[in-house]
């Protein structure tokens, strides 16, 4: 299996974003990681491994990349204005350079978006921001309300970046082509959360499916279990 590693110099962060990809040609597929976690640990938790056949195939390339959710999110040493607004520039740099490259590196016209816990709530909250950069979203054990970070600090840049807010108010055609996954399960704390997105994108006759498995807890083992399923109806 073909692993590259990439430091990536975003001009909306002024930073390095560093990335692992895998695999040597297929349907692009952006990965996030978990809270404060980095570009590896999809590798290091196997959710790469759980993938292997698809990759080796050439069906998909995944692109593991890095957050700033220590400088965003959970920097509580921060007003939560700055916080939010380095929130907004991790979306710009997402929306105006990495899919962008991708996008010509593939040949494709758009790509599928996936993460695991919070890295599912910065898949969704970028493809419901910018449905026509996205044709695939899955989520795993996720949560989409990020009011709880913000200690009751509101403005435009949290509602733009907190998808129960903005998402009943939007009427992009894309979001009715795109495909979607929400996967939790029973014992998910955050099944709530998942529950609640789906309720909000039934109500707009959003097609989606929502995935609630009666096994498995909040961890890697029921999402590597998901995760190639999700990857295979690309």
């Amino acid at each position: 299996m073909n692993e590259q590693y990439i430091k990536y110099y975003s001009h909306s962060l002024h930073r390095d974003i560093e990335l692992l990809v895998f695999g040597h040609w297929g349907y692009p597929v952006l990965v996030f990681p978990t809270s404060q976690h980095r570009y590896y640990e999809a590798k290091d938790v196997q959710l790469v491994e759980s993938a292997r056949s698809l990759i080796e195939a050439g069906k998909i390339k995944l692109y593991c990349v890095d957050t700033i959710d220590s400088d965003s999110w959970y920097a509580r040493h921060l007003h939560p204005s700055a916080r939010i607004y380095q929130a907004s520039l991790y979306d710009r740099f997402l929306n105006e350079e990495l899919i962008p490259w991708m996008q010509h590196e593939n040949h494709t016209p758009t790509v599928a978006v996936s993460g695991s816990s919070f890295g599912g709530f910065h898949a969704a909250n970028v493809a419901f921001r910018h449905p026509e950069k996205v044709s695939h979203l899955f989520t795993m054990g996720a949560a989409f309300d990020i009011r709880n970070f913000m200690d009751g600090y509101y403005d435009d840049n949290v509602y733009f970046n907190n998808p129960p807010d903005y998402l009943p108010h939007s009427h992009d055609a894309n979001l009715w082509r795109m495909q979607i996954i929400l996967g939790t399960c029973i014992s998910d704390f955050c099944r709530p959360s998942t529950e609640h997105l789906s309720q909000i994108l039934s109500t707009k006759q959003i097609p989606h499916w929502l995935d609630v498995r009666w096994h498995g807890t909040h961890d890697w083992p029921i999402w590597r279990e998901m995760f190639p399923e999700y990857l295979a109806k690309i």
